[in-house]
């Protein structure tokens, strides 16, 4: 898949060394992820599957050509949620995006079982599913200085997803979890390393070279690649049972949450820039 045929996102991969960057790429809505974004990054994992020569991914956010701001940069603002954007998805992609996958089983079990090395550098806010999708999907995280993280699902009125749901506990304990997913509290950069949620914390200028260099570690000549892969197969495949399981529980309770009037609430709520008043139904 060539990097002209994505809406979404960037694909690019250096013939030199096989890294690809795959860039999310819709930075004046602070590349929020659309079913198109999802379906797009399928795709992309999918051409390093049949491309021997792509050896490793970087996955990051675009910068915004108007800003110079470091601490304004975003990863992903998370989900996209517009109504004539979606209608127009419905009608293009019909055949390929199953819009009842709002957890984005298809996308996480594609990456769960993709064996090359997946790096995600948070180079600014990371919200959502943005966040759970990095958690599920890579295999090292590193963070810029400026970025913070956010699970605001119970405060839109839905349920976390990508599997987060079996994988933060586990990570963090039930307590810890719950506490994150209920709430929805802004984690600073510094908090997430603390919480072992990333690898390391780096100033903003430094993450991609850095990112970049524990990549060239994990292929050759530098890294044991067959190796690599081998290790993150034994390590994956044993969990694929229970993280099938997870998605399909979170897309129970995410298809039932968004015909709730607590969801509609949310979303007038987020739009009109003000406090949701929920009503639990």
């Amino acid at each position: 898949m060539a990097g002209m045929d994505f809406q979404d996102i960037r694909y690019e991969k250096d013939e030199k060394t096989g890294i690809v960057m795959v860039i999310l790429n819709t930075p004046k809505r602070k590349n929020a992820m659309s079913p198109l974004t999802f379906l797009e990054l399928w795709w992309a994992v999918d051409a390093m599957e049949r491309d021997e020569g792509a050896r490793a991914m970087i996955l990051t956010g675009a910068k915004d050509p108007d800003s110079d701001d470091p601490t304004k940069e975003a990863f992903s603002s998370g989900g996209y949620f517009n109504l004539a954007a979606m209608v127009k998805l419905r009608e293009k992609f019909k055949d390929q995006i199953d819009f009842t996958d709002i957890a984005q089983k298809k996308l996480t079990l594609k990456m769960w079982q993709f064996d090359k090395p997946v790096i995600a550098a948070i180079n600014g806010l990371v919200v959502g599913g943005a966040f759970t999708m990095c958690l599920s999907c890579a295999d090292l995280i590193y963070s810029s200085e400026h970025a913070w993280a956010q699970l605001p699902f119970v405060n839109l009125g839905i349920i976390p997803e990508l599997a987060s749901s079996y994988l933060l506990p586990r990570l963090l304990g039930f307590q810890k979890a719950k506490e994150i997913m209920f709430f929805g509290d802004r984690i600073p950069a510094q908090q997430l390393f603390e919480l072992g949620l990333v690898n390391k914390v780096l100033p903003h200028d430094q993450l991609i070279p850095y990112t970049r260099e524990m990549a060239l570690r994990l292929i050759p000549p530098a890294g044991a690649w067959m190796a690599i892969r081998a290790a993150k197969r034994a390590l994956h495949k044993p969990l694929l049972k229970e993280i099938t399981e997870a998605l399909d529980r979170e897309n129970e309770g995410l298809n039932q949450m968004f015909g709730t009037e607590d969801f509609r609430e949310a979303l007038r709520a987020r739009a009109e820039r003000r406090a949701p008043f929920f009503r639990g139904k």
